[in-house]
């Protein structure tokens, strides 16, 4: 894509600066079997001049006449006059009310306007007709401009009609309101001449005087124009209707021109001068048609895919070929830019056919530090460097913008740890739903997992959060809260604490394998280094253990009867955990069979 090469027009010079006149520009285009014819009438009853009549109709009429082939896809209306404006007027008995309007000066106090409405609707409705317009009413304000021979009113409709047996062409709309009062020189660019046969160039004017006819002339490239006898080389603003015949077209003029020896196959651009030495004449509108098969690029991005915490985008994008008069190439390359920054490439599949699209999608990656709230440009026919391959019809149409939000994941929340009662060996068992009591949320949102890693992937969650042992001490575990369209990230560890031992009150240690020891639940294994001391009602030690030596009623201490069971009877017992936390436990606990 090459920005200079969309169309435009450049008014070179004006000789006499019109005081509010806009710049005659392209206000539409059309690609296709396309062609058009223009009606149109005066409210002028003579030629206007200071000694013609000063009185204006307030009604005309003209004739449309389509073959039947010839399908009806624009009609634009054009009206102008003196002074400053009768912007609501009626066609057919329905109210016309201006959608944009122009206006031109001579000088102070000789104002003109012009004004615009889209009539597609109703000229498609009434086809071949008799079009009317009336309430045009300019009776109360063209008497001081009657001894200047400025006082004129007129109306013309543009239609754009489309053919199947027509080549296939571009058709360029331009309107403004600038006059010509000796120059006017106007560059029409991008052009791509295939063919010059029937190229034309069209006029909607107002103001022109048949009687006026100094260095009045039209040139293309240089070179003088005409339609003699309607419209001679030097008078071409005399009151005529080329597609009509019409000659009594006072103070206005609809004008075509076959310039197809006047512009040549290969031309880009072409140069229209306008010259008149006398007469006054302001230009409302201007048509081409050329023989200009090109395609027309452009770029959608449908919709996006960002997941959580990642800076990869997926793009859904379409690329059309609409506005075009020829096949959009297979390969066409494809840009994606991020701060002007080249962020993704892709090229267009298969050859994509006038008025027809291609649909793909694209992965693209944004640096890591990209702020959250980023735009992407994308851009069709565009090789990486923001310079094109093709030849487009348009080439100021092949970009798009989208705005797209990363979806950050908030900072990792830190909760209260959850302890554990060590059951031996640094294990403990956890209901992990103890640790979110602060937290609103569904269960089926929650999720914990061993591993960040785990969590972003969403991979290898903890099957069984409600009775959980952990593997290590201490340990961390991160937790997933599901809020669209991101979640949020947790973590809390998991400790574990030497909790008191229960100490029971006897044992029967009779080899029935039900309570046959001294069971002190929360000793083994966990107060590793305990040492317990058992003795007989008289003060007598009968046995001393450690963690790997529990008592099952068998006397080790003392002087006798080493290796038997103590008899029934209650024993005092003294249980040293070693820990810092915890004083001696002391009690009595009864042995039976």
């Amino acid at each position: 894509m090459n920005a200079s090469h969309f169309i435009r027009f450049i008014v070179l010079f004006f000789a006499i600066a019109s005081l509010h006149a806009q710049d005659i520009s392209l206000f539409q285009q059309f690609n296709g079997r396309f062609d058009y014819v223009a009606i149109g009438n005066t409210l002028n009853i003579a030629e206007n001049g200071p000694f013609g009549p000063c009185t204006i109709a307030t009604t005309s009429a003209a004739d449309l006449s389509l073959e039947t082939n010839q399908n009806i896809v624009a009609a634009y209306l054009y009206w102008a006059g003196s002074g400053t404006g009768d912007f609501e007027i009626a066609v057919n008995d329905i109210p016309i009310i201006a959608e944009r309007t122009f206006s031109d000066a001579l000088d102070a106090n000789r104002v003109f306007f012009a004004a615009f409405a889209d009539i597609t609707d109703i000229v498609s409705t009434l086809g071949n007709s008799t079009y009317t317009v009336s309430d045009f009413d300019l009776s109360n304000v063209i008497t001081p401009y009657c001894p200047t021979g400025t006082n004129f009113g007129g109306w013309a409709i543009s239609i754009i009609y489309e053919d199947d047996t027509l080549p296939l062409n571009q058709l360029n709309v331009y309107d403004g309101l600038q006059s010509v009062p000796t120059f006017l020189s106007i560059t029409l660019d991008n052009l791509n001449v295939l063919d010059n046969e029937n190229a034309k160039i069209g006029f909607i004017a107002w103001e022109g005087d048949q009687s006026l006819a100094v260095n009045e002339q039209l040139t293309i490239n240089g070179n003088v124009i005409s339609n003699p006898p309607l419209n001679p080389a030097n008078n071409a603003f005399n009151g005529t209707n080329s597609f009509t015949g019409d000659t009594n077209l006072y103070n206005m003029d609809i004008d075509v021109y076959n310039i197809q020896n006047n512009i040549s196959v290969g031309d880009t651009s072409a140069t229209i001068t306008l010259t008149s030495g006398q007469d006054f004449v302001m230009i409302n509108n201007i048509i081409t048609v050329l023989n200009s098969q090109l395609p027309d690029a452009t770029i959608e991005v449908d919709d996006y895919v960002v997941n959580c915490g990642e800076n990869e985008i997926e793009l859904f994008y379409t690329t059309n070929n609409f506005n075009s008069t020829d096949v959009l190439p297979a390969n066409t390359p494809i840009a994606f830019y991020l701060d002007g920054l080249l962020i993704g490439q892709s090229q267009t599949t298969n050859p994509i056919n006038i008025g027809e699209s291609e649909s793909n999608t694209i992965i693209v990656t944004v640096p890591e530090d990209s702020n959250p709230n980023l735009t992407i440009i994308a851009i069709v026919d565009d090789d990486g460097t923001m310079s094109g391959i093709v030849t487009e019809t348009n080439e100021d149409n092949n970009i798009n913008v989208v705005d797209i939000e990363l979806l950050v994941i908030p900072d990792i929340v830190t909760l209260p740890s959850l302890i554990g009662c060590n059951e031996g060996f640094e294990i403990s068992t956890y209901n992990l739903y103890d640790a979110l009591i602060d937290l609103e949320y569904e269960a089926d949102n929650i999720s914990f997992y061993l591993s960040l890693d785990d969590l972003e992937m969403a991979t290898n969650s903890i099957l069984i959060p409600s009775n959980y042992s952990n593997t290590s001490s201490p340990e961390t575990i991160y937790v997933r809260l599901e809020s669209p369209p991101c979640y949020k990230v947790y973590q809390f560890e998991l400790t574990i604490e030497n909790c008191p031992p229960y100490v029971p009150n006897g044992f029967s240690p009779n080899n029935d394998t039900f309570n046959d020891w001294f069971n002190i639940q929360g000793l083994y294994n966990i107060f590793t280094e305990h040492q317990l001391k058992i003795y007989n009602r008289y003060g007598d030690i009968v046995f001393e253990g450690n963690n790997e030596k529990p008592w099952y009623g068998k006397i080790n201490r003392g002087i006798n009867n080493h290796g038997k069971t103590v008899p029934v009877g209650t024993y005092y017992y003294v249980l040293n955990l070693n820990d810092p936390d915890y004083r001696p436990m002391v009690g009595w606990v009864y042995v039976n069979y």
